[in-house]
């Protein structure tokens, strides 16, 4: 269980001011249907960190030892310099339409997270933790603890957080468990 509340809290914390929670805003203000917007959200998300955590996986069981522990752990460090970094809206992948709001914000949303650094938190979890529906599951339930207010809420979250002090919050949780991970594996 640790993989699952572990998962879900690192990506709740680092989804905070992502540009997928940006597009979230984004589509509920344009959409104003928040159900197909979160319907559409939870299916690329577990699609999305279902892959990652499978890749996590073969990276575990491919590269293990020491060294791996390690390079996971500087990983997690370089992941929180980068949640320093803000993120803004694609706006492209927001103006699509390809079949209903559902599908939009499937589409979107799954483009837009590859590559994102909540992406490669699922994989480096599922490589730490060995258990790909313990990571999806929290790093999906993370998600939705971010995006879900976001939808419903829209614009005015980004009022009542200041996304500067998430994103510090967020850095420090990453550092923390590069340098757990690293202690660990020395």
């Amino acid at each position: 269980m640790e993989a699952l509340w572990v998962s879900a809290g690192l990506v709740a914390v680092a989804e905070i001011g992502d540009k997928t929670q940006l597009l979230a805003v984004v589509l509920a203000a344009k959409y104003r249907r928040p159900w197909p917007i979160i319907l559409g959200i939870l299916a690329a998300t577990l699609a999305n960190h279902a892959a990652a955590a499978w890749i996590g996986i073969l990276l575990g069981d491919f590269l293990t030892g020491p060294w791996f522990q390690i390079a996971v752990g500087i990983a997690f460090i370089a992941m929180a310099g980068w949640a320093l970094i803000p993120d803004k809206a694609d706006d492209d992948a927001a103006q699509r339409k390809a079949g209903g709001v559902f599908l939009t914000t499937l589409v979107a949303f799954f483009l837009v997270e590859i590559g994102d650094k909540t992406q490669l938190a699922t994989t480096l979890l599922a490589a730490r933790f060995q258990d790909i529906v313990l990571v999806t599951a929290g790093t999906t339930l993370g998600m939705m603890l971010a995006n879900v207010p976001a939808v419903f809420l829209g614009e005015r979250i980004t009022r009542i957080v200041p996304l500067n002090i998430v994103r510090m919050i967020a850095a420090a949780i990453f550092a923390a468990i590069g340098v757990w991970i690293l202690v660990a594996a020395l």
